[in-house]
């Protein structure tokens, strides 16, 4: 099944949906892909600096991690083209309007926002208002 490209049909279908739990960004130094499965993290990136993982606070807080915020996930529901064009663009500027900060991760099917734990109700009712 291949994904929405039109940004005007994917802002009006969106459909965001708020995840339950608290998530972290936490960074390790010399550490590779695998290491730290333990936490189970949702994403990972691997950067010059060190692997990036977000994982949910509770794993993170269980481990005695480090972190510098708290976020709350949003799914957008609507199957998005990685070749989407304007999508994040669009979700940014929306955002930012309203002093949200917007983490953005593209996956196949979905695009996931992470935003600051206590804006994610005003960052939801911010991303309604491309489909009213």
């Amino acid at each position: 099944m291949t994904g929405e490209t039109n940004l005007d049909k994917l802002l009006a279908s969106m459909k965001p949906r708020l995840l339950d739990g608290e998530y972290v960004f936490c960074t390790f130094k010399g550490a590779r892909y695998g290491d730290f499965s333990e936490l189970m993290p949702l994403a990972s990136y691997l950067e010059e600096e060190g692997l990036t993982l977000l994982v949910i606070k509770a794993n993170a807080d269980n481990a005695e991690l480090s972190y510098e915020a708290v976020f709350k996930g949003i799914t957008l529901t609507v199957h998005s083209s990685l070749e989407a064009v304007g999508l994040t663009a669009a979700i940014a500027s929306k955002l930012t309007e309203k002093g949200i900060s917007a983490n953005v991760i593209a996956a196949y099917y979905h695009d996931h926002i992470f935003v600051q734990a206590e804006k994610a109700e005003l960052a939801i009712a911010a991303l309604h208002e491309f489909s009213a």
